[in-house]
């Protein structure tokens, strides 16, 4: 890959830099407490570290589903990441893998607040690799 080819590639990638940060944040997060404390645990630390930054956030942001106006469903986003380019979800998991489901809740989430990325953080896993998750029907219009 040539110069160009990666730098073309780098400006694909949706919020880089925040995504950065947030990723060196979850590994502080893990190399402190390790892999077998709670979700709240993590939740709690991360804030913590967010605080540290001084990175814009809401922790526990209410949502809801709605069906012909009406409310047919609560949802809790662990946290609304406010950065330069928009806002980001985080979502934490403290759980032996990550499964379909989790991906179907963040996409969800994604898409009732029309956020353009989701990450899946999860602790328990022995090598930590956030997963990003892109809204495939995010408006800017919105």
């Amino acid at each position: 890959m040539n110069a160009n080819n990666a730098n073309a590639a780098n400006n694909k990638v949706v919020y880089p830099r925040i995504s950065y940060e947030l990723t060196g944040i979850s590994f502080k997060v893990q190399n402190g407490l390790g892999r077998f404390c709670t979700e709240k645990q993590y939740a709690s630390a991360f804030e913590k570290e967010l605080k540290r930054k001084g990175i814009k956030y809401e922790r526990e942001h209410y949502v809801t589903t709605n069906f012909e106006g009406e409310a047919v469903g609560k949802n809790w986003i662990d946290f609304l990441v406010n950065c330069e380019e928009g806002w980001i979800i985080v979502d934490l998991k403290a759980k032996p893998f990550i499964e379909r489901k989790d991906y179907y809740q963040t996409q969800r989430y994604l898409e009732l607040k029309n956020i353009k990325l989701g990450l899946i953080i999860n602790f328990q896993n022995k090598y930590l690799r956030p997963k990003r998750v892109l809204n495939s029907r995010y408006s800017q219009d919105s």
